[in-house]
């Protein structure tokens, strides 16, 4: 099953995240099937916090893909 979720990036206490649509089995930080977008939850502006492809995130819940938690609330915030 494909998932769409966060993969952790950044440094110790500076946390950048990169939305990806990956296998669930795949670990975290592992392999995936393409980049979606980018999730900065310490960004100054809100409008900087999240840059994600609509059409790629749309293109992969069509086809099935479930979306985690977190990025559901993260998308429905920045709507």
């Amino acid at each position: 099953m494909v998932k769409i979720r966060l993969q952790r990036m950044g440094a110790k206490k500076n946390p950048q995240y990169v939305i990806v649509a990956a296998n669930d089995k795949a670990c975290r930080d592992g392999k995936f099937f393409e980049k979606i977008g980018f999730y900065f939850p310490k960004a100054k502006e809100a409008k900087d916090k999240l840059k994600i492809d609509m059409a790629k995130f749309e293109s992969w819940k069509a086809k099935g893909a479930q979306v985690s938690l977190t990025i559901e609330q993260v998308v429905k915030a920045a709507k």
